[in-house]
């Protein structure tokens, strides 16, 4: 099959499209045959070698989102049959092999999707739906009423935190550059701030809860969002250097997070979706032998929703 596969940690030099074998699914996986893949941050940090290498292998098919068809079942897998069509986030953050024509995982790792979507926007949903998802009602545990900031409103996990957070009856307050505050008020959310213009901050006070895909200042300075007692997600922590201690000093908390697999998760996300509650927005296709192109699309850091891979027909 083909595969996007790297030889070496670092620039797009080091992608190549080449001939590998296909998987074989064991006991409790599927075979999916892939008709697209998600494009996320972290398959940036990942091919550069900054964020979850150390369980990595090289050479490595980089990709966790992926969404196609069942085209063979282990012994014992009864949750899907051949020809579902399915989307998922398998293995993360251990190696899933995404950007490649075929996929194997544990059968729980996937879900069915939802009746008339297409495989690019499931493609775009699991790893950015899946976090938003978990940082909003696992973690949060978001109520009606409750008054939320999604830091990056605009962005893949943001787009998607809005509209489950106005899904759950908060209040939805999302950060955004002035260009990108009709997008972002069109998703749900109840006000909008330009993050460019001013400390947040200062604009933006007594949250229940706040989203944060960001480290570093920007991660410190959303705990003053907070009302005492209030909560921050942070995708970031491991990059925000004192969060803790700072949450501490305001009287928050600030909660380390990382996204898992959820078949269950991701049924409750193909749900929204089915009731037009939530639509995940795809910036831009590229074909997977584009797929360094879609990199450095991702690494500019403005892209509104997702980008995706066109990896089989029918995408």
């Amino acid at each position: 099959m083909r595969a996007v596969q790297q030889s070496a940690w670092g620039g797009t030099e080091t992608m190549a499209l080449v001939e590998v074998a296909e998987p074989v699914p064991v006991f409790g996986e599927v075979l999916v045959r892939v008709m697209a893949a998600g494009v996320n941050p972290v398959d940036v940090y990942t091919r550069r070698g900054q964020a979850y290498n150390r369980v990595l292998d090289l050479p490595f098919v980089n990709g966790w989102d992926v969404a196609g068809e069942v085209v063979e079942t282990g012994y014992g897998t009864t949750r899907f049959q051949p020809g579902d069509r399915v989307f998922g986030m398998p293995w993360f953050p251990r190696a899933a092999g995404g950007y490649a024509e075929y996929a194997t995982a544990p059968a729980r790792h996937f879900a069915r999707m939802p009746e008339g979507m297409a495989f690019t926007e499931a493609a775009a949903l699991p790893l950015a739906g899946l976090t938003a998802w978990q940082m909003l009602v696992e973690v949060a545990a978001v109520a009606p009423g409750q008054r939320v900031l999604v830091a990056g409103a605009a962005g893949g996990v943001g787009h998607l935190a809005v509209q489950i957070a106005k899904a759950r009856g908060a209040h939805v307050t999302g950060t955004a550059s002035a260009p990108k505050h009709a997008f972002v008020r069109g998703l749900g959310a109840d006000e909008v701030v330009d993050y460019t213009a001013a400390g947040v901050s200062a604009a933006v006070r007594d949250m229940d809860v706040v989203i944060q895909m960001f480290g570093g200042r920007a991660g410190l300075e959303a705990l003053e969002c907070l009302r005492p007692g209030g909560v921050l997600v942070s995708g970031q922590a491991a990059w925000t250097p004192g969060l803790h201690e700072r949450a501490a000093d305001l009287g928050v908390r600030a909660v380390d997070y990382l996204v898992d697999p959820d078949g269950a998760g991701l049924g409750a996300l193909a749900e929204l979706v089915a009731g037009g509650r939530l639509k995940v927005h795809v910036d831009a296709v590229f074909p997977l032998a584009e797929a360094a192109a879609a990199h450095d699309r991702v690494a500019e850091g403005h892209t509104t929703g997702k980008i995706v891979l066109a990896v089989g027909g029918h995408a």
